[in-house]
């Protein structure tokens, strides 16, 4: 019985490598793909015709605002060196990593708290927006660390109503985007430095809404309607 074992395997070994000596063989047809993968794909090939689009062109005109990999990104130089505040946040794209708090978080080398130019609510209504398309995926539209993400196996969601993220430096809160954290990627490339900013003044707007805000920070024109209402 044994030796039908050595002698079917031996006609096997002898195939395979029969089978595999014709891959150094050219010809005009197709080659047999057992696993083809990706290798054979639907793509877009440069300065080829496409019948997707109606004007049969595969290249596309980039989306305004576009900046291709590799190239500058238009800077503007904050106009306090000490805190990085300008005169409003939003002057131009802004991506650097200068030494000042505004780009770093930091202040003599200590996590700083505070934002470093003026809340606004079109500034709080940015930060919604943003929060909304970079965060809520993952920690929720509330914070709560519910997002859909969790429920694709994702792990160690924060929930940033916790009193321990409640306490945290802003400007930790704000290197955590720009680096990551655990299994939460860095966001620095992705989100420019006036947006981290603007969706930490949305997270403390959040945390404020699950408990901790006071009478006294809430506006004094709507002060008065909460007052009446007790």
């Amino acid at each position: 019985m044994l030796k039908y074992f050595f002698l079917l395997f031996a006609l096997l070994v002898v195939l395979v490598v029969s089978m595999a000596g014709f891959r150094g063989q050219k010809s005009s047809r197709s080659p047999i793909e057992i696993f083809p993968d990706m290798d054979q794909q639907p793509k877009v090939k440069a300065q080829a015709a496409s019948s997707f689009f109606s004007d049969g062109r595969s290249n596309r005109k980039p989306v305004d605002g576009t900046v291709p990999i590799g190239y500058a990104i238009p800077l503007h130089k904050p106009a306090n060196d000490s805190v990085g505040e300008a005169s409003g946040p939003y002057k131009q794209i802004y991506f650097s990593s200068g030494p000042v708090y505004f780009d770093t978080g930091k202040i003599d080398g200590q996590w700083g708290t505070g934002m470093p130019f003026e809340i606004t609510p079109e500034l709080m209504e940015r930060g919604r927006e943003r929060f909304t398309i970079n965060c809520a995926v993952c920690h929720g539209a509330t914070g709560a660390g519910n997002g859909i993400a969790g429920k694709f196996g994702l792990v160690a969601i924060a929930n940033l109503h916790q009193e321990r993220l409640r306490k945290l430096a802003d400007g930790e809160i704000f290197n955590t985007i720009t680096q990551g954290k655990n299994t939460m990627m860095g966001y620095g490339d992705r989100i420019q430095v006036q947006d981290r900013w603007a969706i930490i003044a949305y997270i403390r707007a959040l945390q404020k809404s699950q408990g901790g805000a006071t009478l006294q920070e809430v506006p004094e024109g709507e002060r008065a309607a909460l007052e009446a209402q007790k």
